[in-house]
C-alpha cells in the first residue's frame, strides 16, 4: 500500500489521460442521470474488500463526474485511489461534504439468489452487493448531482464529493489518508453526509420514520487474557482457574452492557421517537427512557428495537473470538477472548471503558486494546440537521424525521476531526425502516428504482438550496 502518493501529477484529474482505466461504452451516454442505471453500473464493479481493487470503479466515477465540468482529483494507492471532486457554488453558504465509499463487504459462504455482481433489476428492485451499502446510496448522490450541471443549477455553496476506498475494513487508504493528508481540500466545511450506518428501529410498521443519524458509538476492541496455573483435567479445576475466569467474566457482560449512560442525543432522540409513533408504542418509549434499566417496559417490542435501544444506553460489549487450550485432558494455562467494546459518544474516555471493562473482568486478567476508534465531538443539531428534515418533510409529508444514534461507525468519525458535523443520511421512501437496512452485509442484499428515485430527488432539493428549513 502506497497510502499518500497522489494519483496524478497536477491538481486535477481529466478523461483522457489513461486509457486502462476509461469504461468501454460513453459514460454519460450509458447512465444519464438515472440513480438506478448509475447504481447498476456500480454493483457491476467487483470492490470487495479485501481487497478492495476499488480503483476501476473510482475512475468510471471520475469520468462520470469529469464529463460533466467538474473539477476531479485521484489520491492514495493508485490501486486503492480515492476521488475528491468538486462544483463550485455561489459563495452563499459553507461548502458541503458528501461521501462514500465504494468497496463493499465480501459475499463468500452466503446463500445468494442471483449473482451478487450481475446488477440484475428485477421486479423493480436492484439486486446485488452494494445495492445498499453504499453504491445505491452514492448513485442517489450522483444523480442529483449530475442533474444539477445538466440544468445549469449553481448551489449556495461548493460541494465536495468524497468517493473513498476501505470503509469497510477500517478506512487507512481511504478517508483516514484524506483527513491526515490532505486536509485543506476540506477547508470550511460545516457539514457532511454520509452513510447511516445501519440505524435499522424496527418501528416502520408503526410510523412513517426517517432516521437521521446525528451521532455514532466508537469502536474499542480489547484482547482480554485469562492466566492460571494448567493441569490435568482428570481433577477438578481450581476456583482460579483460567476457565473459572472466564466463566465469571461472561456472566458478568451477559447482559451485554456495562450500565445505563445517557447522553444528550440519546435523550432527544426517545423524546422524538415516544411522540412520532402511537400512543400505545410511544408509551413504551417513554418509560423506557423514564426506566432505561427496566427490561419489562419494552416488552412487546420487535426484538430489532429491544437490542437497538438497549445499544444506545449504555456502552455495549459482545464477546466475539475465543482461543484457549492444547489438549482435552489438559486444563488451559491461558485463554484468551476478543470484545467488540462501542463506546458512546460524548466524553467518555477509552480509560474510563477499560476501567468499567476492567470491574467485570477482575484484576488477574490482561487487557489489550487492539482498535480505537476516534472520539467524536458533540453533534450540532442546527441549521445543518433542520435543512435535512425540512427535505424530508417536503418528500414524505407524512413521515416523521428523528435524529438517532447509530450503533455502527463509518467514515464520518474520520471527517469528524476536522470539525465537520457529519450527519447519516439516507433517504428512503418507506421512512427509513422499510427492510434495506437488514440486508446490509446479507445475501440479496437489493433495493428498490423507487427508493433510489425516492433519494436522488431528496438530494437534489437539498444540495440545490431547495429545501427552507422553517417551511414546517
Amino acid at each position: 500500500m502506497t497510502a499518500g502518493r497522489e494519483g496524478c501529477p497536477g491538481p486535477t484529474d481529466r478523461p483522457g489521460r489513461s486509457d486502462r482505466h476509461r469504461p468501454l461504452e460513453p459514460t454519460r451516454a450509458q447512465v444519464g442521470d438515472s440513480p438506478a442505471a448509475i447504481a447498476q453500473r456500480l454493483v457491476r464493479f467487483v470492490t470487495t474488500n479485501p481487497p478492495g481493487a476499488e480503483a476501476e470503479c473510482i475512475a468510471w466515477i471520475r469520468d462520470l463526474l469529469a464529463e460533466a465540468g467538474w473539477e476531479t482529483r485521484l489520491l492514495g494507492d493508485p490501486a486503492r485511489p480515492n476521488l475528491v471532486a468538486r462544483l463550485p457554488g455561489r459563495g452563499l453558504e459553507p461548502p458541503l461534504l458528501l461521501h462514500a465509499h465504494v468497496d463493499v463487504v465480501p459475499v463468500a459462504g452466503q446463500p445468494w439468489t442471483r449473482a451478487p455482481f450481475a446488477g440484475e433489476i428485477v421486479d423493480g428492485e436492484l439486486w446485488g452487493r452494494g445495492a445498499v451499502d453504499m453504491k445505491g446510496h452514492l448513485a442517489m448522490m450522483l444523480s442529483a448531482l449530475l442533474r444539477m450541471s445538466d440544468h445549469a443549477v449553481t448551489p449556495p455553496g461548493d460541494i465536495i464529493l468524497a468517493v473513498v476506498s476501505d470503509e469497510e475494513t477500517g478506512s487507512d487508504a481511504g478517508a483516514r489518508l484524506l483527513v491526515r493528508e490532505h486536509p485543506h481540500l476540506f477547508a470550511g466545511v460545516r457539514y457532511a453526509l454520509g452513510e447511516d450506518g445501519g440505524a435499522e428501529l424496527g418501528l416502520g410498521g408503526h410510523a412513517r420514520l426517517h432516521p437521521v443519524v446525528v451521532a455514532e458509538k466508537r469502536t474499542c476492541w480489547v484482547r482480554v487474557t485469562f492466566r492460571a496455573a494448567g493441569g490435568h483435567a482428570s481433577r477438578v479445576a481450581g476456583p482460579g482457574s483460567s476457565v473459572q475466569q472466564l466463566n465469571r467474566f461472561l456472566t458478568a457482560v451477559s447482559s451485554g452492557g456495562l450500565g445505563v449512560e445517557m447522553t444528550p442525543v440519546t435523550h432527544r432522540m426517545l423524546d422524538e421517537l415516544a411522540r412520532a409513533l402511537p400512543p400505545e408504542v410511544g408509551a413504551r418509549i417513554a418509560a423506557f427512557h423514564a426506566d432505561p434499566a427496566d427490561p419489562d417496559t419494552l416488552a412487546g417490542l420487535p426484538e430489532v428495537t429491544v437490542r437497538y435501544l438497549r445499544s444506545v444506553v449504555q456502552h455495549t460489549v459482545s464477546v466475539t473470538v475465543l482461543r484457549g487450550g492444547t489438549g482435552t485432558n489438559v486444563h488451559p494455562a491461558e485463554i484468551t477472548v476478543e470484545v467488540d467494546g462501542r463506546v458512546l459518544p460524548g466524553a467518555y474516555s477509552t480509560e474510563d471503558f477499560l476501567t468499567q471493562l476492567r470491574a467485570r473482568t477482575g484484576p488477574e486478567a490482561d487487557l489489550e486494546l487492539f482498535v480505537e476508534g476516534e472520539i467524536m465531538p458533540a453533534p450540532r443539531l442546527d441549521i445543518g440537521y433542520d435543512r435535512l428534515v425540512a427535505t424530508l418533510r417536503a418528500h414524505d409529508p407524512a413521515g416523521t424525521p428523528v435524529p438517532v444514534l447509530t450503533t455502527a461507525s463509518t467514515d464520518a468519525r474520520l471527517f469528524s476531526q476536522l470539525g465537520i458535523q457529519c450527519f447519516g443520511w439516507l433517504p428512503l421512501p418507506s421512512g427509513g425502516d422499510g427492510g434495506y437496512r437488514d440486508r446490509l452485509h446479507q445475501a440479496d442484499e437489493r433495493i428498490s428504482i423507487a427508493a433510489l428515485d425516492f433519494g436522488a430527488e431528496c438530494f437534489y432539493t437539498l444540495l440545490s438550496g431547495r429545501s427552507d428549513p422553517h417551511a414546517h
